[in-house]
C-alpha cells in the first residue's frame, strides 16, 4: 500500500511540473494569414483595453521575441519562389503593412536541411532569406531598413529526428525588440 501511495504522488508531482520543452507551429499553407501573423508577430504580451492592460499566459518579450515560423517553399538547391510561396509572402506582406505592425522591423532568418555541406546551406540560407526579404520590399513596399536577412544555415532543424523534414527548410520571421 505505502508503495502504491509513493507511486501515485510521484506521477501526480510529475504531471504537475510545468513543461519546459518548446515546440515551434510552423505554418503552412492556409495557416498563413493575416491574423495568425499579426498575432505571432505583435511584440505587445496584452491587449490593451484604454489604460488597463491584460496579460496573457505568455512568457516576457524579453524572454522571447515575437515570432512566426512558416514554410515557405523554393526550388530545390535554389533560392527562387514557387508559386507557393509568393502567395504565402503576399499574405505575410498585408500583414506586415497593418497598423499593428507597420511601425515594427524585422528579423528574416532562412533555415536549411543538412543535406548540403555546411557551408552551401549557409549560403542558400542566407539567399533564401534575402529573396523573401527583397520580395517583401519590392512587391508590398516595406521599406528595406524595416527587414532583416539572416541565414542560419541548417544549425537549428526543428526536427532532429527527421533532418530532411520539410519544416527544417524553412522562414522564420521576428520582430526586433524595440
Amino acid at each position: 500500500m505505502k508503495t502504491r501511495s509513493i507511486i501515485a504522488l510521484m506521477a501526480l508531482a510529475a504531471f504537475s511540473l510545468p513543461v519546459t520543452a518548446e515546440t515551434t507551429k510552423v505554418l503552412r499553407g492556409s495557416e498563413i494569414t493575416e491574423s495568425a501573423l499579426i498575432d505571432a508577430l505583435s511584440p505587445e504580451g496584452g491587449i490593451r483595453t484604454r489604460s488597463i492592460r491584460v496579460f496573457r499566459d505568455q512568457p516576457d518579450a524579453a524572454e522571447k521575441a515575437a515570432s512566426a515560423s512558416m514554410l515557405i517553399t523554393f526550388h530545390t538547391n535554389s533560392a527562387d519562389l514557387t508559386p507557393e510561396a509568393r502567395h504565402s509572402l503576399d499574405v505575410v506582406g498585408r500583414a506586415l503593412n497593418m497598423d499593428k505592425l507597420a511601425k515594427h522591423s524585422f528579423i528574416i532568418e532562412g533555415h536549411a536541411d543538412p543535406r548540403g555541406g555546411p557551408d552551401f546551406n549557409q549560403r542558400l540560407s542566407q539567399e533564401r532569406a534575402q529573396t523573401v526579404r527583397d520580395y517583401l520590399v519590392r512587391n508590398h513596399d516595406i521599406m528595406e531598413d524595416r527587414l532583416t536577412a539572416i541565414g542560419k544555415g541548417d544549425h537549428e532543424l526543428l526536427d532532429k529526428e527527421n533532418p530532411i523534414a520539410p519544416e527544417n527548410r524553412r522562414v522564420t520571421i521576428l520582430t526586433k525588440p524595440e
